[in-house]
This record gives structure tokens, C-alpha cells and sequence, in this order.
């Protein structure tokens, strides 16, 4: 059935909605993209003038195709070349969806995003659908094909799950700021002691390269271990530059609506370390370095202004 200007003018109003609830689900803006095209798909395919209600159609079709996709997913990453983490996005980008309450900018969160690996699909379905997008049981019941109950007791053992990894205190945006400019201080002066100082004692550093990037595929923890790491991440070396096409520039950045450090060759993104911060110093460092991870954050960053570059790396 050919779908009218009508019924494609209905899809392209959910379109971005409908983007970042499989970017929240999927951790992946290009798997996001393709569940959303794929939903189109079955758009055309359905009788449009019998769906009342296109978002709740729509969202059902979409987050069941993500189930679907997540499933698949964990068996593709059990094969995947060192760390698996989710692809960061730039402020500014469509695909994050709302950030209004606390709840929503939480759920976003690099960190968070991370944890969310850990959940079943469901569990995870529920918990973006309810946290992120405030749909209430009751619809998202009927999106699951499960009772209200169910739905209500699959978010709570998630939101548990989530609450027990997450950041033990927030702090404001201008302090986590002030803390990464002194991080990049101390990762840049050679010395491994004023590091150590900007960081919690459990502190953690990861990346995903992919196995097109080298990146270790365990983390770094502990304070000492993971200030040493960094002291060498910056540290000059003909190999580097070697490796991702010149000198980095490095900016202070947003990702995920939490501090990130953008390195930037050419206007081509080439690396996002996102800092989760506490109260008592720099929790973790997750640094996504696999290119196929970074070309959304590339196009948001070209079609958006920004500072000059605080230095070049290496």
C-alpha cells in the first residue's frame, strides 16, 4: 500500500523521538538509524488509515525490533575486538532525545549508557521507556505484550541494578569543567602526582578501539595505574600522530550531557573520552576511539560552533 503525503508527514513527526528511544535501547546511533528505517518499512506495508494512534504504533514496532536487534547484539559483542562501549554523542545532537528532569539527563549519561549493557532486553526496555520517556506501565504493558505488574516489577529490578553502579555523587556542570581543565593540566605536565590527586581511589580507565584503534581491552584501575595511563595518553610520540592522521586538537566538550575530551584531526573527531565525575574526583575515563563509533559525533561537530582548541596533543 503507497503511503500518502499524509501518512510520511505522521512518521517524520515521531522520527526523532523515535531515534532516541533506539539510541537509549541500542547504544549505537547507526543501529538506531537502521531500526528507525526499518520501522518506516513496516509503515508502508501497514494500514495506516486503522492506527489511531501512530506514536504508540510506531514505538511498539520500534522498541520490538530493538529487543530483536539487542538479542543479536550480545552474541556479535561476545566477538567483538576488546571493549564494547556505546557511541557517545555530541551536545547538540537530535538523537539524545529529552533532558528536561533529572531522570532524563541521568538516563542519557555516558555512564549510565554503559550500565545499561548489563540489563536484559526487557529490562532494559522498560527502564529507558519509563525513565527516559515517562511512559507510564500501563503503555508500556501493551508495548511489551506484558502485564502491568510485570512491567512495573521488571523496572524496579533494573532501576536497582542502574542505581547500584551509577556515580556515588553529581556535581554542577562549571565544577566538572574547572575538573577537567585541571585533569588535562596534570595529564599534560609530565608527572604522574598531581593526577593521582584529581582522582578517586577506585578510579577506572577504558576504550574501545574496535581492534581498529589499539585499545586495551581490560581497564586500568586504581588511582596509580590509571594516572600513569593518561600521563602516557598524552605524552608526544611520532606513532600516534602516525596513527590517527596528524595532531590532535583537544577541546573541552559535551557528550552525553556530561564532560567529555574531544581530539580532533582535520575536523574529523577522532577520539571522546567521557569523565564520569564525583564529589571526591574523577571516577572513570571511557574513551571511544573506533571510528565506525565516531562518525555521527564528526557531522554534529562540523554543523555546530565551537572554541578554539585548548592545545595539541602529542
Amino acid at each position: 500500500m503507497a503511503l500518502t503525503t499524509h501518512d510520511v508527514d505522521r512518521f517524520e513527526a515521531t522520527r526523532p523521538r523515535l531515534e532516541a528511544i533506539a539510541y537509549r535501547l541500542l547504544g549505537s546511533a547507526s543501529e538506531a538509524e537502521d531500526a528507525v528505517q526499518d520501522t518506516f518499512l513496516r509503515w508502508q506495508t501497514a494500514d495506516t488509515g486503522r492506527i489511531q494512534v501512530p506514536e504508540a504504533w510506531l514505538t511498539k514496532v520500534l522498541t520490538n525490533l530493538c529487543l530483536n536487534q539487542l538479542t543479536s547484539a550480545r552474541a556479535r559483542r561476545e566477538t567483538y575486538v576488546g571493549q564494547w562501549l556505546p557511541e557517545p554523542l555530541l551536545a547538540g545532537d537530535t538523537m539524545l532525545g529529552p533532558a528536561d528532569t533529572a531522570e532524563q539527563r541521568e538516563s542519557l549519561s555516558y555512564a549510565v549508557l554503559t550500565l545499561l549493557e548489563r540489563l536484559s532486553p526487557s529490562e532494559r526496555a522498560v527502564y529507558v521507556l519509563k525513565e527516559a520517556f515517562d511512559y507510564p506501565h500501563r503503555e508500556i504493558a501493551e508495548i511489551l505484550d506484558v502485564s502491568e505488574t510485570a512491567s512495573q516489577q521488571t523496572f524496579h529490578r533494573a532501576k536497582k541494578h542502574v542505581t547500584v553502579g551509577k556515580a556515588r555523587t553529581e556535581i554542577d556542570q562549571t565544577a566538572a569543567r574547572r575538573i577537567v581543565e585541571e585533569f588535562l593540566a596534570a595529564a599534560t605536565s609530565g608527572k604522574t602526582e598531581p593526577l593521582v590527586k584529581l582522582l578517586t581511589a577506585d578510579a577506572i580507565a577504558v576504550g574501545d578501539g574496535g581492534g581498529k584503534v589499539p585499545a586495551r581491552a581490560r581497564a586500568f584501575e586504581g588511582a596509580l595505574a590509571v594516572a600513569r595511563f593518561m600521563r602516557g595518553l598524552f605524552k608526544p610520540a611520532p606513532a600516534k600522530q602516525a596513527l590517527v592522521g596528524g595532531s590532535p586538537e583537544i577541546h573541552i566538550a559535551t557528550a552525553n550531557g556530561g564532560p567529555a575530551v574531544l581530539a580532533v584531526v582535520d575536523g574529523r573527531v577522532v577520539g571522546i573520552i567521557c569523565l564520569e565525575i564525583t564529589a571526591e574526583g574523577i571516577l572513570a575515563f571511557r574513551s571511544q576511539v573506533n571510528p565506525d563509533k565516531l562518525q555521527r559525533a564528526t557531522q554534529t561537530w562540523a554543523a555546530t560552533e565551537h572554541a578554539q582548541p585548548l592545545f595539541h596533543a602529542f
